[in-house]
């Protein structure tokens, strides 16, 4: 992997940064230590926008990406153009969105209905616990707090697909939206309003690291891609593969990954 000219890392956040629900001090170690070597650093995910706050006030990250590509936070006190670096700690977010206010009322009118008769028809199929906190998409629980088979993860696939909608498949949820983003336009969407530049014309200086087969579009943009090794569970689902896969499972496998970008650049910049 060429690393030498790496400006930052978009990352998944459920079972890639997480582990069993909630960072681990290796993974938290790693975004600090990302970041504190001056690479960009953006999770990007599937989660509602109400979930990812407190992440986005506490984390050192630049931004959060929420409900695949639909919504962003990002620290009051980081620019809109060139983001500067700033503490750990911070309480005060901007939300920005890629549809307008109208828009996103009547597609949320409409993905409620969708959700009602997935729950009416399909057995054991329910919204996600973190329902409370979308704004731009609709969720399915899988693998969470209950366990769906696959036929049934694909019957609720089908059905929001069916309804016209977007539809992917997370390590833990079924997410459903209207609207022609998707991680990958998501990604370009936030580099474009955070830095003012244009991620396809420099998609070789990024790194994408995620776990399941929403993240198919980043592995299939993204030369430098990366999967934590649980990943596997996903392999027969997925038709884009990452180029490299981590030993270990999990925020150990981010932090793995984190550990091996950071010591390329510094030897890259003792043989400058």
């Amino acid at each position: 992997m060429a690393r030498r000219a790496l400006v930052g890392l978009f990352t998944d956040i459920d079972d890639t940064l997480t582990t069993d629900g909630a960072i681990t001090a290796d993974a938290l170690q790693a975004l600090e230590a990302l970041r504190a070597a001056g690479l960009r650093v953006i999770p990007i995910t599937g989660r509602p926008v109400g979930w990812s706050e407190p992440f986005a006030a506490t984390w050192p990250v630049d931004a959060i990406v929420a409900e695949n590509g639909a919504v962003a936070l990002v620290p009051q006190n980081i620019g809109q153009i060139g983001l500067q670096r700033s503490p750990i700690k911070r309480e005060q977010l901007s939300k920005i969105y890629q549809q307008d206010a109208a828009t996103r009322a009547a597609q949320y009118a409409r993905m409620q209905q969708v959700l009602a008769h997935i729950e009416a028809t399909v057995p054991g199929a329910r919204r996600a616990q973190d329902s409370a906190g979308r704004e731009c998409d609709i969720a399915v629980d899988h693998s969470e707090f209950t366990q769906l088979p696959q036929a049934t993860i694909d019957q609720c696939v089908a059905l929001m697909r069916a309804a016209g909608m977007n539809a992917t498949v997370s390590s833990i949820h079924v997410n459903g939206w209207y609207g022609a983003h998707d991680k990958w336009q998501g990604a370009q969407w936030i580099v474009r309003e955070l830095l003012g530049r244009d991620l396809a014309a420099e998609i070789d200086q990024w790194v994408y690291v995620g776990d399941s087969t929403n993240d198919q579009r980043m592995f299939e943009h993204f030369p430098h891609s990366v999967g934590v090794a649980n990943i596997a569970r996903f392999v027969p689902q997925l038709t884009h593969l990452p180029r490299y896969v981590t030993p270990s499972e999990r925020g150990a496998g981010f932090a793995e990954l984190a550990r091996c970008l950071l010591a390329a650049r510094a030897g890259s910049t003792r043989r400058a």
